[in-house]
């Protein structure tokens, strides 16, 4: 008995229990339900951007679409700091001979922050300069002047101070006295919309001009979605892209506008060639003919969460490139490539330049 009346004792213990344990377990469920849902929610969008980019890079190039001996290499430092010599020109100019370069952006700051630059970090400017005019006639050199802008953070240069700006407009000045064919801005991260940042390149494409000099710039990515650089600048603090109308903009203002069409994140080279597609038609579609739109190809290897080095190749930018100019503008002649940069370059990368844009350029 005494264990019959324990038995009956936890079957009604049991029972008791089954509703709670019940209700546990549909609330359990609803809970991965939702955690689902919201995944789902949170995924479908990035999926459709991947497949659509996936698409962008589908199809085939128009013929034609190579280069018009248009393009331009970024240098680093050591051509104008002393530590490269006669015989490092000489390679560099059999590396770029019978190929589509025609301007070396060459790094010759950095800019302080207040827009001065000193004389100390560009000692042997003038003799790259003259060797590389005379061992490759009618390439240009481009001073590549850059400096972080305070955007982001409380370091950097400030565009919004008028005696920064008029600063920058006399180291321009006084790098073109050098024998520079031109200057080349780099400042990042510089925001959309920026008015100073036009009206900096307002001054300095009066003085250029006036010189027969060239002023070109690095310009970031285009909102592979409208206001996209709203949104994300919202949520993180760096909007990443500029709109399209800013970006015509600048090109407005300058002979040469370089996208620097690399560290996008993209996971694939299909999804990363797309990209590149997509952005070349953006920004042909706001690019004056007047002047030239060169789109960044990636001479460098990384990986991280910006820039994913089996998919960041060159042989994907470049028909990237092909793809967006054959939709959007085929017969385009002030266009190019540029490519950054040449001390992580290695000879898979030029053989990919060479082969799948060069090949078959009548200028080159």
């Amino acid at each position: 008995m005494e264990r019959i009346a324990e038995t009956g004792s936890d079957n009604s213990l049991a029972g008791e229990s089954t509703p709670a344990r019940e209700r546990g377990a549909r609330r359990r469920r609803w809970i991965r339900r939702t955690a689902v849902g919201l995944l789902l929610l949170l995924l479908l969008p990035l999926l459709s951007a991947l497949t659509a980019l996936r698409i962008a890079y589908m199809g085939d190039p128009a013929d034609g679409t190579h280069s018009r001996g248009r393009d331009a290499l970024w240098l680093g430092h050591a051509w104008v700091d002393g530590r490269k010599k006669d015989a490092d020109v000489t390679a560099l100019a059999r590396r770029l001979r019978d190929t589509g370069i025609r301007d070396l952006y060459v790094h010759s700051g950095p800019l302080e922050h207040d827009g001065t630059l000193p004389e100390s970090v560009h000692p042997r400017a003038r003799w790259f300069i003259d060797a590389v005019h005379d061992r490759l006639p009618g390439v240009r050199v481009q001073a590549f002047l850059g400096d972080v802008v305070a955007t982001e953070s409380d370091e950097g240069m400030r565009l919004a101070d008028p005696a920064t700006r008029s600063a920058v407009l006399r180291s321009t000045r006084r790098i073109l006295d050098i024998g520079y064919d031109g200057v080349h801005l780099d400042l990042e991260p510089l925001h959309s919309g920026d008015r100073n940042h036009l009206r900096l390149l307002d001054a300095l494409r009066r003085e250029t001009r006036s010189r027969d000099a060239l002023l070109s710039v690095a310009a970031h990515q285009i909102d592979p979605l409208p206001g996209l650089h709203t949104l994300r600048g919202g949520l993180t603090g760096h909007p990443k892209w500029w709109s399209q109308e800013f970006f015509g903009q600048v090109a407005r203002r300058v002979d040469q506008i370089a996208v620097m069409s690399y560290d996008t994140a993209q996971p694939l080279e299909s999804t990363y060639g797309g990209y590149v597609a997509q952005q070349t038609s953006l920004a042909l579609e706001v690019t004056p003919p007047s002047t030239d739109l060169l789109m960044g190809l990636p001479f460098y290897w990384e990986n991280d969460v910006s820039h994913w080095g089996h998919a960041e190749t060159v042989p994907a930018a470049v028909r990237g490139v092909r793809l967006g100019l054959s939709r959007t503008d085929a017969d385009r002649a002030r266009f190019g490539v540029a490519l950054y940069i040449d001390y992580t370059a290695t000879e898979e990368n030029w053989r990919a330049y060479e082969e799948d844009w060069v090949s078959g350029c009548s200028a080159c």
